[in-house]
């Protein structure tokens, strides 16, 4: 079943996704609590806020903010897509490039953060119930 992209119901799926399957043999380098403001949300209010948490050695994005973020990016609903679903990050530079993505705070260590190669698998069951 698929599920508005950073809707509760999407949160809850891609965490039980993650749980499933155990942890990742690329883990990010690097070190981040960043919260995240997307705006142009197609549903509730418009806004939403999550942050993206990287303290554990696994990639976590969660609805809410953090106390003490690193850093805070926001972005548009289609930037954070092509970053949390597409995985694309040629199309996230371009984001930034283009202004659609601006970050406040510490900015080396916010992008300084990578993952190794991605796991195509989890990309492929992400996108499934995402809808589109």
């Amino acid at each position: 079943m698929a599920h508005p992209f950073l809707s509760e119901a999407w949160i809850a799926a891609v965490r039980q996704i993650r749980a499933d399957a155990g942890p990742s043999d690329s883990p990010p380098t690097g070190s981040v609590r960043m919260n995240l403001v997307v705006t142009e949300v197609p549903f509730g209010d418009g806004t939403i806020h999550a942050h993206l948490d990287t303290t554990d050695g696994e990639m976590v994005v969660e609805q809410g903010h953090v106390d003490d973020p690193h850093a805070t990016a926001t972005l548009d609903y289609d930037a954070a897509r092509v970053l949390l679903v597409d995985a694309d990050p040629q199309a996230a530079l371009q984001a930034f490039l283009g202004g659609r993505i601006k970050l406040q705070g510490d900015l080396t260590r916010a992008l300084g953060v990578r993952s190794g190669p991605p796991d195509q698998e989890l990309i492929s069951r992400i996108q499934q119930i995402t809808e589109p």
